[in-house]
């Protein structure tokens, strides 16, 4: 069992206690946090507590974790799309399709069975045998852009400027409706679906998540986007779509009703990362072309005029 300690401040004054405990590692969600809690492994100032308790300033809190067993992750030959690759990172073009880090019923076939084929031993081990360098991550039907770090000094580097969003993130995806306005900003806090584990929804009580949209084109009945993030909650872009009502074309968990052009999976792609090399701290930017499948739904639309 692994023990973390952590000291409130400020900016944590009177979150309850499980949205706080689940505030503190990506990968731990507020169900999660919530057991931990049940099971009196998150202490509050040396004693057990309950999970809607206000966090007060300097309270000191002891979560602990039991480790996740490691299993072994295989290297398979699978073609990867680099954009870039020095001795510090590798700037993959995702593939639609393709899972990032094995997890349940996703063992092999995903980016990390990939890149440990082609880099072999040089990738961080931060992220432990399943998530060897990577350092964010893109969901399996989201194209595009993601950073895969090749040493520990690089991971929590890049990790720190996500973390000060330093990293400039900004996705094209197509959308339900016509968006009556040219640009606007969706504040919502997210957190997991209470009432399906799979889902993640609006809640007051979830994670802040900012997101920036920009229209880039109006077809009949849909709406061309240039989204920026601030945030990157899970399922962040595709949740702030939903809840403003013009949900992302193709996608299978957040949208319902026609999908006409008959695509699996969301139309989003993470067209352009920008952010400072770990080493050198020379500002960096790349871009990555839409997906053939996507092309084809706009020159489709381009056809209706």
């Amino acid at each position: 069992m692994k023990e973390f300690e952590y000291i409130v401040t400020e900016q944590d004054l009177e979150k309850r206690l499980d949205t706080y405990v689940s505030s503190l590692n990506c990968d731990l969600s507020r169900s999660m946090a919530q057991k931990l809690i049940k099971e009196e492994n998150v202490l509050v100032n040396n004693k057990p507590s309950k999970e809607s308790y206000r966090m007060k300033l300097g309270d000191k809190v002891i979560v602990r974790i039991e480790p996740p067993k490691e299993i072994e992750v295989e290297a398979q030959d699978i073609p990867l799309d680099i954009v870039y690759e020095d001795d510090d990172i590798i700037v993959i073009n995702k593939s639609k399709g393709m899972v990032v880090h094995p997890g349940n019923g996703n063992m092999d076939g995903t980016l990390v069975n990939a890149v440990l084929s082609h880099s072999k031993d040089s990738l961080s081990g931060i992220g432990g045998k399943i998530r060897p360098g990577i350092v964010h991550r893109l969901d399996k039907d989201t194209s595009g852009l993601i950073i895969v770090a090749k040493n520990d000094n690089a991971h929590i580097n890049i990790s720190e400027q996500i973390k000060n969003h330093e990293v400039t993130k900004i996705y094209t995806c197509l959308v339900k409706g016509n968006i009556e306005e040219d640009e606007a900003t969706i504040d919502m806090p997210i957190g997991r679906d209470t009432r399906d584990r799979k889902k993640m929804a609006i809640d007051s009580e979830g994670k802040e998540a900012v997101t920036h949209f920009k229209v880039l084109k109006r077809y009949y009945d849909y709406t061309l986007l240039r989204v920026k993030i601030d945030t990157g909650r899970t399922h962040q872009i595709r949740v702030h779509m939903a809840k403003i009502h013009h949900p992302v074309v193709g996608d299978e968990v957040y949208s319902s009703g026609k999908n006409e052009f008959d695509v699996k999976g969301q139309l989003l792609h993470s067209t352009i990362l920008e952010f400072r090399h770990p080493r050198t701290n020379e500002k960096l930017h790349f871009e990555a072309p839409l997906p053939e499948e996507f092309e084809k739904v706009l020159e489709t639309l381009n056809k209706r005029g």
